[in-house]
C-alpha cells in the first residue's frame, strides 16, 4: 500500500448508504451519504428494498471519487459494513426474490419466537446457536417467509444479509461472514459453520445458506459492470466486509478482553470481549471481525429515554441541551427517585412485556430530579447489563468505549463513570464503522501484522471520562435497589397487560 493509496469505505445503514475514502493514516478524506426509506407496511413491520442500497451505493460512490482526484485509480481495496439481520433472498442469478426485506427492527416473527421458545428449552439450543431467540435473528424471519411467502422461498438459491448483496452487484459473488452468521440463530459457535440440527429444528433448507468466510478475506473483485455503474476501477479487490455493530467494535478500538464498548443512540448496546461466546438467558454474541467473539445485551430504550422526556414532560418544545442543562442542576441519586427505563418493553427473556416507571415520587420532587432521573435509570440498567455478563464468566470490563449520540453528552458520561466504576473513552473520529472498514482493508492488503496494529494507529481517543467519587458511591447505593425494583416489578407486567 503507497503512501497515496485510499481505502474505499462502505456503510449500508438503516437509514442512509454511505462510502467514504480513507487515506493510509486512517483519515476520512471524503464522506457522502445518500438516504433512502425505510418501508412500515404495517405496525411493527419494517422493510427495505435491495435495489435502493444498491442505488445509494452507486450516488455515494461517484460522490466521493469526484471529490478526489485519482480517487478511483487509487483506490487499493474496498469494505463494506451494514446493518444486520435484514434477510435478503436471492434466485440462482442473484436477483431478488422479494422487492423488499424484513429489517433487524422488524417484529413480525414474534409469534413464532413464541412458538420457538414454548416448544424449546435454553440449555438444548444455547451451545448450538449461541444465542437466545428475538425476532431480529433471521432464523425466524426466513421461516416468516417460508409460511407467508412460499414461492419467494422456493424460488430463493441464497439467503444473505445486506452488505452482501452490495457485495455481489461489486463482484458477482455470494457469501457471508461469521459476524452475520453468528447472530442468524443457525450457525454453531463450536465449530463456526451452519448447524444441521437448527436449520432442522426449525424446518429450513440447509442448501440456502451460503459459505461463511472471514471478514477480512478477500471476496472478489470489482466487475467490468459495476466499475461502468459506480466509476471504480475494474478489478479493484472487494473484501468480505462484516455487519455494522462488529465492524464499528474494531473501529473504536474494542479487540481485546478488559475493553468494552457502550454504543447508545435510540437502544444502547454494551459489548465485552471474550474468547468464547457466553451462554445466558439474556446474554447474545456477535462474531468478531478478527474471530473472537463481543458478548453482548441490549437495552431498548437508551437515547430513546431522553426523546420520550422531552415529547411527555415539554410536548417537544425545548431542546435537548436544555434537558440536560436542567438534569444537571438535581443532585446525584435524584433524591432517591428512579427511573426504570424499559418504555418498550426488553429484547430478551421473559418479560418483553416490561414498563418503565418512576419509584419514589415525593412532593419535593421537581423536572430537574425528573430528568436526571431518566439519565441515571439508564445507566443502572446498563451497569446491571455489566454485571450481569461478569456473573455468568464474561471477563470484567476495565475500561469502556462510547460512541454513538449518547457519547457526545458530558453529563451523561459522567453519571455512566460513575455509576459503572469504569473510565469511559470517548474516540476521536465518530465514524467508527468507516474506520473499523478501513483498519480491515488495511490489514488484509498487508499494511499492517493485525488488526489490532491497525486500530492502535486509527484509533485515538479525544478525551477519558473518570468516575467521580461521590457521585460513585451514591449510585452503588443506589444499585441494588434498582434490581429489587427491576425484579419485583416482573410480577406486575401481565397483570397490566390484562387490563388492556
Amino acid at each position: 500500500m503507497r503512501s497515496d493509496d485510499l481505502i474505499l469505505a462502505i456503510d449500508v445503514g438503516t437509514g442512509s448508504v454511505r462510502a467514504a475514502l480513507v487515506d493510509a493514516s486512517g483519515h476520512i478524506v471524503s464522506i457522502v451519504a445518500r438516504e433512502h426509506d425505510q418501508i412500515v407496511p404495517q405496525f411493527g413491520w419494517s422493510e427495505q428494498r435491495p435495489a435502493d442500497w444498491w442505488e445509494g451505493v452507486v450516488t455515494a460512490v461517484r460522490g466521493v471519487l469526484s471529490a478526489v482526484p485519482d480517487a478511483a485509480g487509487r483506490i487499493e481495496a474496498i469494505c463494506a459494513c451494514g446493518q444486520m439481520h435484514g434477510t435478503v433472498l436471492v434466485d440462482a442469478d442473484g436477483q431478488p426474490t422479494r422487492d423488499t426485506v424484513p429489517l433487524w427492527n422488524d417484529k413480525r416473527t414474534a409469534g413464532l419466537v413464541g412458538a420457538f421458545e414454548e416448544a424449546n428449552a435454553a440449555q438444548t439450543y444455547l451451545a448450538r446457536t449461541g444465542n437466545p431467540p428475538t425476532p431480529a435473528w433471521p432464523a425466524f424471519k426466513l421461516q416468516w417467509i417460508r409460511d407467508a411467502d412460499p414461492d419467494a422461498y422456493r424460488r430463493a438459491a441464497a439467503v444473505i444479509m445486506p452488505k452482501d448483496y452490495v457485495n455481489f452487484r461489486l463482484t458477482g459473488e455470494i457469501e457471508m461472514d461469521r459476524t452475520e452468521a453468528a447472530c442468524s440463530f443457525l450457525m454453531d459457535p463450536r465449530t463456526g459453520d451452519w448447524s444441521p440440527e437448527m436449520v432442522d429444528r426449525l424446518g429450513l433448507d440447509l442448501q440456502k445458506l451460503v459459505p461463511i468466510r472471514g471478514a477480512m478475506e478477500v471476496l472478489g473483485r470489482v466487475t467490468r459492470q459495476a466499475a461502468m455503474q459506480t466509476g471504480l476501477r475494474e478489478g479493484t479487490p472487494v473484501l468480505v466486509g462484516g455487519g455494522d455493530y462488529p465492524v464499528a467494535l474494531a473501529g473504536s478500538g474494542v479487540l481485546a478482553p478488559g475493553l468494552g464498548s457502550e454504543m447508545i443512540g435510540t437502544s444502547c448496546i454494551v459489548t465485552t470481549i471474550a474468547d468464547r461466546p457466553i451462554l445466558a438467558p439474556e446474554i447474545s454474541n456477535v462474531g468478531t471481525v478478527d474471530g473472537a467473539w463481543g458478548a453482548f445485551m441490549l437495552l431498548e430504550s437508551g437515547g430513546d429515554a431522553m426523546r420520550w422526556a422531552r415529547r411527555a414532560l415539554h410536548e417537544g418544545t425545548v431542546s435537548y441541551e436544555t434537558i440536560v442543562e436542567r438534569a444537571a442542576e438535581a443532585p446525584p441519586g435524584s433524591d432517591r427517585l428512579f427511573f426504570v427505563p424499559y418504555l418498550t418493553g426488553e429484547r430478551f427473556g421473559r418479560h418483553r412485556n416490561a414498563r418503565a416507571q418512576f419509584f419514589g415520587l415525593a412532593a419535593g420532587h421537581g423536572l430537574t430530579h425528573l430528568h436526571r432521573a431518566v439519565l441515571e435509570g439508564v445507566a443502572f440498567a446498563v451497569k446491571r447489563h455489566i454485571d450481569v455478563m461478569e456473573a455468568n464468566g464474561g471477563p470484567r470490563v476495565e475500561r469502556l468505549v462510547a460512541s454513538g449520540g449518547g457519547a457526545r453528552t458530558d453529563l451523561w458520561l459522567r453519571i455512566k463513570a460513575s455509576c459503572y466504576g469504569i473510565p469511559i473513552l470517548v474516540p476521536q473520529e465518530a465514524e467508527c464503522g468507516i474506520v473499523g472498514c478501513a483498519a480491515m482493508a488495511a490489514t488484509a492488503m498487508g499494511r499492517f501484522p493485525s488488526l489490532t496494529n491497525a486500530a492502535a494507529a486509527y484509533v485515538s481517543f479525544e478525551r477519558e471520562v473518570s468516575p467521580e467519587p461521590r457521585w460513585a458511591e451514591t449510585y452503588q447505593r443506589m444499585q441494588p435497589v434498582f434490581e429489587r425494583l427491576y425484579h419485583h416489578s416482573q410480577a406486575l407486567y401481565d397483570d397490566l397487560d390484562a387490563l388492556a
